[in-house]
């Protein structure tokens, strides 16, 4: 088991790891759309926090050495479903194939974020 970290991407903001690496697997912990450099949400829109979500989960991926196309399931947190057709947009745009996928709207996500995404992808 190896633990995950890049700078790329947010420090987590709780006690865990971006991801860990395991059997042939990596699994991240949720990415919401905080921009690395700031440690403030790259916007106050469901697009924009979701391309910033994205690209942290690549940054993550990409230091486990997996990436985005290797990504088998996500599960994918929503504040509200009114923002699920914006979401699926920029999703659909950024992730290549079409990885399994669960997505639920919650009460509240971490720092007041409007989407946050957690992967499985093969090493």
């Amino acid at each position: 088991m190896n633990i995950i970290h890049t700078e790329k991407a947010p420090a987590a903001i709780g006690p865990y790891s971006q991801a860990i690496a395991a059997g042939g697997m990596v699994y991240t912990s949720g990415q919401i759309g905080l921009d690395p450099a700031t440690g403030n949400l790259a916007g106050e829109t469901v697009e924009a926090q979701t391309r910033q979500a994205i690209a942290n989960l690549k940054a993550v991926l990409e230091a486990a050495g997996s990436g985005l196309d290797k990504v088998v399931k996500t599960t994918c947190f929503l504040k509200s479903m009114g923002d699920f057709a914006a979401f699926n947009a920029v999703y659909e745009e950024l992730f290549p194939g079409r990885p399994a996928r669960s997505c639920v709207a919650v009460a509240a996500l971490p720092k007041g974020a409007l989407a946050e995404i957690e992967a499985v992808a093969e090493l």
